[in-house]
């Protein structure tokens, strides 16, 4: 699928929750590879461009739900396969050293479709609660434009996450609050929609508050736009879709 100003190039993204008995739930942060043309250097949450694999993929097995809704939450959980080395909505005989042969495969560029048949495995389309979708307008600093479905899943337990050091070059649990002190401190960097969401995130004791909290919300595309306010330019989003922090001034915001 070609890619312009209008339409931008589909993607997926998910954001892998482990609770915590003894404080906020973790999130499961990569870092960007230094070389990769997107968010270079970047802490973001695993995630990729939809291909036409994952599309057929949808087609056969996405029931009642949109194709391309499909076919996002597909390309979500095979993205964490590759990146992160988890297998999130798989089901069957699920296992670490089931899910390292699915990422093996893929990284030998075999289809998901395919692998799942070979190893007897499935996919669990609910297990991922969609959450937001960015659309970021084409502004010149842009190198990309992705049209980015969020995603919201939980950790899968007995499995260890491990960094792929090809796209990525290191991983890391946090809490949303902790990644953006991280940040702040300069031990990081984070684009204008990571931070968003890393926002929208924080404060929430589980995994359970957070699938509440994205019910409440329509999933509508968020497409920033530049506002003057108080005599500087601002980078706006809307305010009715539960972020609780709606502009940056630009000078301040990092884009990719």
């Amino acid at each position: 699928m070609t890619e312009d100003a209008d339409t931008g190039r589909p993607a997926a993204t998910v954001v892998v929750v482990r609770d915590r008995a003894d404080g906020l739930p973790e999130l499961l942060m990569v870092e960007r590879a230094s070389t990769m043309a997107f968010a270079a250097g970047a802490l973001v949450f695993p995630g990729g461009a939809v291909d036409p694999a994952d599309h057929a993929l949808a087609a056969r097995i996405g029931g009642a739900l949109d194709q391309d809704e499909a076919a996002g939450r597909i390309a979500a959980i095979r993205e964490t396969i590759e990146e992160a080395g988890l297998g999130i909505g798989l089901t069957g005989a699920v296992d670490a050293a089931s899910v390292l042969r699915l990422r093996d495969g893929l990284h030998d560029g075999r289809p998901l479709g395919d692998l799942l048949d070979r190893h007897g495995l499935g996919l669990d389309m609910e297990a991922l609660t969609p959450f937001a979708r960015w659309h970021p307008a084409p502004f010149e600093q842009a190198k990309r434009v992705f049209d980015t479905r969020f995603y919201l899943a939980r950790a899968p337990q007995r499995q260890v996450a491990s960094v792929d050091t090809t796209e990525n070059v290191r991983l890391f649990w946090s809490s949303a609050a902790d990644t953006l002190a991280r940040c702040d401190a300069g031990e990081g960097r984070i684009i204008f929609p990571t931070r968003r969401n890393l926002e929208r995130l924080a404060g929430f004791a589980s995994y359970a508050d957070l699938v509440a909290h994205a019910a409440a919300f329509p999933v509508e595309k968020v497409r920033p736009w530049r506002e003057e306010r108080n005599g500087e330019t601002h980078l706006c989003i809307p305010d009715h879709l539960g972020y609780p922090v709606t502009s940056e001034p630009m000078g301040q915001a990092l884009r990719a």
